[in-house]
């Protein structure tokens, strides 16, 4: 063979190497856009995911509860802002009042659960006395309907020796009518004047049809600089509590209180 024909053939198989390597080259390419897309749709679908998650998360908050049967308190108050009055009262809605509530919050047909109130007595764990024993005997449906208005607002009369206690135990006794209470929660809101001095959140839990139950919740009082229990001291009936009693985070139940801790009582 000539030297122009072996030339030839070597531009030839020249020419096919470098057609190969292009061919290569856009296989590969190919392949790269493949993977950045299907990369692409797994970072979308985890991003989706934990949107998806962060929604459900928002609405268990909003409901009021999350894992483990706690409130979370610093993410609501973008719900907060677009409550109106004629809106259902929830428990972060209370958690978040400024004060003293003015009116209740909600209608004694509310209860529809017919639950009424036979007992509730106080006593100092540390020392162990009784500081207070009411007890309301044999309830029939004609007092519940007349007393409804005036169980709701009750004053109680204690001494200064009160306001030294650290520990109390408040047992509650309660009967329950035809329906069952699910998630049957009481938050109390404890104030002197404008100045919140503590928030007590109990979860009752379920309560079956036409049952009587005790639960007794544990208070841990609030420490008091001296200058603020003389004012309480000397100004009765000005420290007040909101105890707001909810069923499924429906608030079914508002009670008002007021205490006095004069001197020689």
């Amino acid at each position: 063979m000539d030297s122009e024909g072996v030339r030839e053939r070597e531009s030839e198989e020249e020419k096919e190497c470098e057609m190969s390597s292009e061919r290569e080259e856009e296989s590969d390419g190919e392949r790269g856009e493949e993977d950045m897309d299907a990369e692409g749709e797994e970072e979308g679908d985890e991003i989706e995911g934990e949107e998806g998650r962060g929604a459900m998360r928002d609405m268990e908050e909003w409901n009021g509860f999350l894992s483990e049967g706690k409130t979370d308190h610093g993410h609501d108050e973008d719900a907060l802002v677009e409550w109106k009055p004629g809106d259902p009262v929830t428990p972060q809605h209370v958690l978040r009042l400024a004060g003293y509530t003015d009116d209740y919050l909600c209608s004694p047909e509310e209860n529809i659960y017919h639950i009424s109130f036979s007992r509730f007595k106080i006593r100092d764990l540390e020392g162990g006395s009784v500081i207070l024993d009411l007890k309301r005997l044999c309830p029939t449906e004609i007092e519940d309907v007349k007393e409804q208005e005036a169980a709701r607002f009750i004053q109680y009369h204690f001494t200064p020796a009160f306001l030294s206690l650290r520990e109390i135990g408040a047992t509650l006794e309660f009967t329950v009518g035809s329906k069952a209470v699910n998630r049957f929660r009481l938050i109390e809101r404890h104030y002197f004047r404008d100045m919140l001095l503590k928030t007590f959140d109990f979860e009752i839990g379920f309560c079956i049809p036409h049952s009587r139950n005790t639960c007794e919740h544990i208070y841990c009082l609030p420490d008091l600089d001296p200058q603020t229990i003389e004012e309480m001291i000397s100004h009765p009936f000005q420290t007040r509590s909101d105890s707001f009693y909810f069923a499924n985070n429906k608030l079914i139940m508002h009670h008002k209180a007021e205490y006095s801790f004069c001197k020689g009582v």
